[in-house]
C-alpha cells in the first residue's frame, strides 16, 4: 500500500515537473512580450528570475500588433485553417471509409500508398508544386493556400483505424435496413466517430496554422497574407521590434494550445485507436 502511494506521488511530482518545464518557455515569451521594445534582453545576460515576471509591463505590444496588418493576417489564418478542416474532412472521411469498409482489389496497396505519401515531407515537394500552381494561376489566392493541405494521409489513417473499430453488427444491420453505404456512413459511422473526427480536424488545423514555407512560396499579397508570414515581416533591414514579435508568437502559440486543451480527451482517444486494427 505504501509502495503504491509512493509510486503515485512520484508519478505526480514527475508529471508536475514536466508540465512546468513545458510551460515555462511559453510563460517567458508572455512575460517578455509585456515589456516595451527590446528591453527584455536586460534580464537575459545573465539570466535573471525577473525575466519570468511580467511586473511593470503593459499590453502595448499587443495593441500595436493588433492595430496593424497582423490582425488581418490572423483572420486569414483562421479562414484558411477553418476551410482546410472542413474540406479536408470532406476528403478524408469518404477515403477512410472506403479503405476500412469496402473490399475492392488493391485496397491494401492503396492504403500503403497513402501512408507512404504521408511520410514524404511537404517541404521536399513544395518548390516544384509552387511552379505548378503558378502555371495554374493559383498563386495569391485562398485556393492556392488550401488545396495542398486537403489530402492529409495521416488524417485518413486515423479515421480509417477508427472506422475499423465500428462493430460489424451495426454495419450489417444498417445494410439489412437498406441504408446503403452513404446512409450507413452518415447515420451510423459518423455519429460514433466524433473523437476521430475531432482528432483528424485538429491535425488538419495544426498543419495549416503553422505553415510557413508554402504561404511564402505561393506569393500571397498583404490582403491574403497568413499570420506566420506577417509575424516574420515584423523584422526588416532597419528595425527589429522583438517585443511585438514575442507578442505575435504568443498569440500564435495560444490558439492551438487552447484547442488542444479543449479537445484533449477526444484527441487522445482518436490517437489511441490508430494501432488497434490493421
Amino acid at each position: 500500500m505504501r509502495a503504491s502511494l509512493t509510486s503515485r506521488v512520484g508519478s505526480l511530482i514527475a508529471a508536475a515537473a514536466a508540465a512546468v518545464l513545458v510551460f515555462l518557455p511559453l510563460w517567458w515569451v508572455f512575460a517578455s512580450s509585456l515589456r516595451p521594445g527590446n528591453t527584455f534582453v536586460e534580464f537575459l545576460t545573465p539570466l535573471s528570475w525577473k525575466a519570468f515576471l511580467p511586473a511593470g509591463g503593459s499590453f502595448g505590444n499587443y495593441e500595436v500588433l493588433l492595430n496593424g496588418d497582423f490582425t488581418r493576417a490572423l483572420l486569414n489564418s483562421f479562414l484558411v485553417a477553418g476551410a482546410t478542416v472542413a474540406l479536408g474532412l470532406a476528403v478524408a472521411v469518404p477515403a477512410a471509409y472506403a479503405l476500412a469498409v469496402l473490399d475492392f482489389p488493391g485496397r491494401g496497396f492503396v492504403f500503403a500508398f497513402v501512408i507512404l505519401v504521408s511520410m514524404v515531407p511537404f517541404d521536399a515537394i513544395a518548390i516544384p508544386l509552387s511552379g505548378l500552381f503558378t502555371t495554374w494561376r493559383l498563386t495569391d489566392s485562398y485556393a492556392g493556400l488550401i488545396l495542398p493541405a486537403l489530402a492529409n494521409g495521416f488524417a485518413i489513417f486515423v479515421l480509417r483505424q477508427f472506422f475499423l473499430g465500428v462493430p460489424q453488427e451495426l454495419l450489417d444491420a444498417a445494410e439489412v435496413d437498406g441504408l446503403g453505404r452513404v446512409g450507413t456512413l452518415l447515420r451510423i459511422v459518423l455519429p460514433l466517430s466524433r473523437p476521430a473526427l475531432i482528432g483528424a480536424g485538429l491535425m488538419l488545423f495544426l498543419s495549416q496554422w503553422q505553415a510557413y514555407l508554402w504561404p511564402l512560396l505561393i506569393g500571397t499579397s498583404p490582403s491574403r497574407q497568413l499570420a506566420p508570414i506577417a509575424l516574420a515581416n515584423l523584422s526588416n533591414l532597419y528595425s527589429v521590434d522583438l517585443g511585438q514579435i514575442l507578442a505575435g508568437s504568443f498569440v500564435l502559440s495560444v490558439v492551438p494550445m487552447v484547442l488542444l486543451l479543449f479537445f484533449q480527451r477526444q484527441y487522445t482517444e482518436s490517437l489511441s485507436t490508430t494501432g488497434m486494427r490493421g
